[in-house]
């Protein structure tokens, strides 16, 4: 195999490997532009995860799975709205409280229902998002070049991995665009002069907050029903996280963060493919120095760029009104 033909395939698992990570960071987008810290993308993209893969499990539709997650995804956003913007809670102990929850629950009732040790497994074959072979995807393969880059990245991804695609750009439309996204930016940036203005900022938040939910819960369900056939204990393995890296990265703004995301990807498709080789002069990598690339990359852009970054004044700041 030629040095074109791994880049492809390099290509190719960047995309699938960015699709969860691209959702996420645009879940908390929205969330933070709002005003709102959401710590808790990992915990949402979690619940969702566990909520398509046992209905799944159980109707056999992935789609019912699909809505689920949603659902599930949503409802925690509408928690967490709950305990920072209508309490006026700290934003940070809400996010992790929803983590911790669900990292112990979703096991829990796993073992509970399904009785595999905290696992859900899906039948092979059925109940899960497949991968798409768009048209004259086999006529072009062996056209040089532009046969194999359509073939093995543009075709052959699943649904929600082109849904991701397509949120990219409605999300900048959205944000920069409408009526909904000024208010939005402003609420993030000057609260009290959203409330001046007679629009209302409990309401903005909580509206930020379900798109959050939303995003997550496509999230979590690529997860569970698209990249895996069922759920895991912990199988977000950070990936909120780093979403929310890839974000302060991007300086809150959805390009920046998408290519943040991308470049997360990349590092960890690259070092699935690095395990076990041996480079010249070095030798064979230890495996857990190859599977920490993604995380190292990530304190060290976080070191060096954070500081630089700057985030929307009110965000993290519960508003009070003044009488």
């Amino acid at each position: 195999m030629d040095y074109f033909d791994q880049s492809v395939f390099l290509a190719a698992s960047t995309i699938r490997l960015a699709t969860p990570l691209v959702l996420a960071a645009l879940a908390g987008l929205f969330a933070e532009r709002s005003g709102v810290v959401d710590i808790g993308l990992e915990g949402k993209m979690l619940a969702a995860a566990f909520a398509a893969a046992a209905l799944t499990a159980i109707s056999g539709s992935h789609l019912l799975g699909l809505a689920g997650a949603i659902v599930t995804s949503m409802m925690l956003a509408l928690v967490h709205g709950y305990a920072t913007i209508t309490h006026r809670g700290d934003q940070v102990v809400s996010g992790m409280a929803i983590n911790i929850t669900v990292a112990g629950l979703g096991p829990t009732l796993a073992e509970a229902w399904f009785g595999q040790a905290g696992r859900i497994s899906l039948p092979p074959g059925r109940g899960r998002f497949m991968p798409i072979e768009l048209p004259f995807a086999a006529g072009v393969r062996d056209i040089p070049i532009v046969g194999l880059v359509y073939t093995d990245i543009i075709s052959g991804q699943n649904l929600l991995t082109y849904i991701a695609v397509l949120t990219i750009p409605l999300a900048v439309w959205v944000l920069y665009c409408t009526r909904f996204g000024l208010r939005l930016r402003a609420v993030g940036e000057n609260p009290a002069a959203v409330d001046t203005a007679g629009i209302s900022v409990a309401s903005l938040r909580y509206r930020a907050l379900l798109m959050t939910g939303l995003l997550c819960g496509i999230a979590g369900a690529y997860l569970s029903i698209a990249q895996s056939e069922g759920f895991t204990r912990d199988m977000t393995a950070g990936k909120g996280y780093l979403a929310l890296a890839a974000l302060i990265f991007g300086k809150w703004r959805p390009v920046p963060a998408v290519l943040a995301c991308l470049l997360f990807a990349f590092t960890d498709a690259l070092q699935a493919r690095l395990q076990g080789v041996s480079l010249p002069g070095i030798g064979s990598v230890p495996t857990q120095l190859v599977q920490a690339l993604p995380y190292v990359l990530t304190i060290i852009l976080l070191a060096g760029f954070v500081g630089r970054a700057v985030a929307p004044r009110a965000v993290g700041k519960p508003y009070v009104k003044e009488r």
